[in-house]
């Protein structure tokens, strides 16, 4: 559709895309060990052969029905290609396979009034012949594995959605369209066609997989075909029929896959009380995003992850993009971070000082820093992420008790030995900040480990240091000298209202384009 929109080939809107979220990723810190696209030669071979698996062994339905078709765009309408009312929740701007407001997956022909994308224009019905995956065929499996097999360690989000569906009867699903862009359907008689992009897209997991294995000189079979073999979708709500249903469903049929482990998918996140919408530039984009708040990542991941929807959809606003930053992350970690260096430094010369008996307080704080990467850590792998991230602030909230409660800037004139003590705990608790925070804020991480002179060698800490080493920064070793590196910085409020108003200035120039 955007294609179409500009003008140019889809194959130019891939390239240029590509190459954005590419560079957005790497300059927010996410890597991956392979970056791939499903316009890769690989994928189309991989793609094809599985299409082909299960046509020879006999998995598909052969039909000819009625599609939507635009006699003035000379083109069958599907997916993004029509928009009509939902017939399910009602909503007016539904898609031709799915609603993106209640996430009810459907057929073209099911839209109520559909209209043609491409030119407004109300579509005709067009007899054309298409594939179908006899989704029914595996109701009763996709029951006993999903909803009885993994009943106690799915998300309920998840679960419950997987279970309407089955629940509402289970349909065959084309696994082709009538398109100009695609894998063509490799069989004879097709064509003109190409495989639906929800059956080839999945499969593009296989293909990455394959394009990585061949560059590290691995057998791409261990990691598909092994049932030592972890899969896991990291997903959205939206994609949840395709990764649980028909993904599954697929996997099933072709006989020689593992099925995913888990897919811990999450609600939606809108934006400002309004639904995301990249068509509509109701987004935030990264590119832009590090233009106005440079070197500024780990603000953003935080915000994200803080506000994860994991069980049900939520908000993502400015004003408490602000709050997470000036509450949290200045007033709580790097405030304590800040206090920690400047005075070891004022104090000892940036050297950490040997310490003295240690007093109840003092053992029993040490004691909850080592408990931290354990509980840290359950709740990553629980894929409770949300609740991860808080728990790596409340290690910062105890260090800013801890000195709170000790205040070493006024004992330092009655009991400097006492201070030698404090500090040392206190230079603990930052050494395990630097390691915790990392999968939160990997920026934010590096710079810490810079300022303690952690970042290489002996001094670098494991997380399993953390809960193990009764020592992590030792005494003597010496911290960056000098002023410290303030790792966050208050935003104010004429900064949140600039965005507000990009917002706004998109709001309007949407609801032009509505009344013209």
């Amino acid at each position: 559709m955007r294609a179409k929109k500009e003008g140019v080939s889809p194959q130019d809107i891939i390239d240029k895309y590509h190459t954005i979220i590419k560079n957005s990723f790497h300059d927010f810190g996410i890597s991956f060990d392979n970056y791939s696209r499903t316009s890769a030669p690989v994928h189309h071979k991989t793609a094809s052969d599985f299409f082909l698996k299960l046509y020879n062994d006999g998995e598909f339905i052969e039909e000819v029905t009625e599609q939507l078709y635009d006699a003035e765009a000379n083109q069958y309408l599907a997916d993004r290609f029509v928009i009509g009312t939902c017939p399910k929740c009602g909503n007016e701007e539904s898609y031709g396979d799915q609603c993106e407001k209640c996430g009810t997956s459907h057929n073209a022909t099911d839209l109520i009034n559909p209209k043609s994308a491409i030119t407004g224009n109300v579509p005709t019905l067009k007899e054309t012949k298409h594939w179908f995956l006899p989704l029914d065929k595996h109701e009763d499996f996709l029951r006993q594995w999903i909803l009885e097999g993994h009943k106690n360690d799915w998300k309920p989000n998840v679960l419950g959605q997987v279970k309407s569906w089955i629940d509402d009867g289970l349909r065959p699903r084309a696994v082709t369209r009538d398109l100009d862009w695609g894998i063509p359907v490799p069989v004879e008689g097709a064509d003109g066609k190409v495989l639906y992009v929800w059956f080839d897209a999945p499969i593009g997991y296989i293909s990455s997989t394959k394009e990585w294995a061949e560059r590290e000189g691995k057998n791409w079979e261990d990691y598909w075909k092994k049932e030592d073999t972890k899969l896991v979708h990291f997903i959205g709500k939206d994609n949840i029929v395709f990764h649980c249903i028909i993904f599954p469903a697929m996997l099933k049929a072709h006989g020689d896959y593992i099925l995913p482990e888990n897919v811990p998918a999450n609600e939606f996140l809108n934006l400002e009380g309004n639904k995301l919408s990249t068509s509509k530039n109701w987004a935030v984009w990264l590119h832009e995003y590090l233009e106005d708040f440079p070197n500024q990542q780990d603000v953003l991941r935080y915000t994200l992850t803080a506000n994860a929807p994991e069980n049900k959809d939520n908000d993502f606003t400015w004003k408490d993009f602000q709050a997470k930053n000036n509450n949290e992350l200045v007033a709580v970690f790097g405030n304590f971070i800040n206090r920690v260096v400047v005075l070891t430094n004022k104090y000892y010369e940036g050297i950490v000082p040997e310490p003295n008996t240690l007093s109840d307080v003092d053992e029993e704080t040490l004691r909850q820093l080592q408990e931290f990467p354990n509980v840290i850590g359950k709740s990553i792998e629980r894929y409770r992420f949300r609740e991860a991230s808080q728990e790596m602030m409340n290690l910062a909230r105890l260090g800013n008790k801890y000195l709170a409660d000790e205040e070493p800037w006024k004992l330092i004139k009655q009991d400097e030995e006492r201070v030698k003590t404090v500090m040392f705990v206190a230079l603990q608790i930052a050494a395990g900040l630097a390691v915790l925070s990392e999968p939160f804020l990997p920026f934010t991480a590096a710079k810490l480990k810079n300022i303690l002179n952690t970042n290489s060698g002996e001094t670098e800490n494991s997380w399993k240091d953390v809960s193990t080493k009764e020592i992590l920064l030792a005494p003597n070793h010496e911290i960056q000298k000098g002023k410290p590196e303030l790792l966050f910085s208050k935003i104010e409020d004429a900064t949140m209202q600039a965005q507000l108003d990009k917002l706004e200035a998109t709001k309007k120039a949407n609801e032009a384009l509505i009344n013209k």
